[in-house]
């Protein structure tokens, strides 16, 4: 059974800090491209950080700069990081953790529960 947990939101003033982790189970890490999404009320889900192979992928201009993204293995615990600065109301999501293959043709995708980021003074 496949499982991603995120942890790691909650309330924050801006220019602060966060770190998120997400904990993936169920599914062979080094196989998928993780990624990081969140969706403001009202707004679509947007992609704000990804990594594939251990390597990042371009930021979008919204977050490049301030959002860094990382994965680390320990213990045979796999975790994805997405560690946040300079935090912006505009920030302000519910976060989501994303694991992506494509397998035989097919999409193979998973998402977590998600954890709520609140910017605000």
């Amino acid at each position: 059974q496949v499982q991603l947990v995120e942890s790691g939101g909650g309330l924050v003033q801006p220019g602060g800090s966060l770190r998120l982790s997400c904990v993936a189970s169920g599914i062979m890490f080094s196989m998928y491209g993780m990624a990081w999404y969140r969706q403001a009320p009202g707004k679509q889900r947007e992609l704000v950080a990804a990594i594939t192979s251990g390597e990042p992928t371009n930021y979008p201009d919204s977050v490049k700069g301030r959002f860094t993204i990382t994965m680390a293995r320990d213990n045979a615990q796999n975790t994805v990081y997405l560690q946040m600065n300079s935090l912006k109301p505009e920030d302000t999501a519910v976060y989501y953790c994303h694991a992506l293959r494509f397998n035989n043709g097919a999409v193979e995708e998973f998402w977590g529960q998600g954890t709520q980021v609140t910017v605000s003074p």
